[in-house]
């Protein structure tokens, strides 16, 4: 069986400790944990890890944010990955920093990665693991503060939880969105 984890984020050296690019860094310790390693292929840097017998095939796209749904679309179609089995992983600044939701599917709640994706799946009928990054900015200062790297204090509050991410990923594949919602959601 095989499972779709897109980790969304912005390619280039601006962007890699950035508030938006929270996405990279689960599909990092992810495929780090699996001794796997990316290799840039066709619209993502893409890598390959078993776990409990499952083939987990982690994407970062290197679309940009707002254009993953191609990536995701091509993966997915590529890998013949039913929508049932994606996994989408991104920053989400209505939850507090460090905290970790998975969702069974719903609205893109404003962030461009995932409206894009649902756009182009014409479907928001895939699981979502958000990562929250917080909402201390000014008023219409929002791209500023996504693209904004991360302060030592919340640095010091989001690498616990990258650790979480991954294991709330391999729940997922292991035993399903509802368990492990269950088990990791609100903790």
């Amino acid at each position: 069986m095989k499972f779709l984890i897109a980790c969304l984020g912005n390619i280039g050296a601006e962007y890699v400790n950035t508030r938006h690019n929270i996405g990279f860094l689960v599909a990092n310790k992810l495929v780090n944990s699996g001794e796997g390693s990316f290799t840039t292929n066709r619209l993502a840097q893409t890598a390959k890890i078993k776990y409990r017998g499952k083939t987990l095939v982690v994407i970062k796209p290197t679309t940009y944010m707002n254009l993953s749904g191609k990536a995701v679309q091509y993966w997915m179609q590529k890998e013949n990955i039913p929508i049932e089995n994606i996994l989408v992983v991104a920053d989400d600044i209505a939850l507090p920093t460090g905290q970790l939701r998975m969702k069974m599917k719903g609205s893109a709640a404003g962030h461009n990665g995932l409206i894009d994706i649902i756009q182009t799946l014409q479907s928001d009928e895939f699981a979502r693991l958000r990562f929250g990054i917080g909402n201390d900015f000014p008023r219409g200062r929002q791209i500023d503060y996504v693209l904004g790297e991360w302060s030592r204090q919340e640095s010091d509050i989001i690498e616990p939880r990258i650790d979480i991410a991954a294991e709330m990923i391999k729940s997922y594949v292991s035993v399903g969105v509802q368990l492990t919602m269950t088990a990791f959601n609100n903790k």
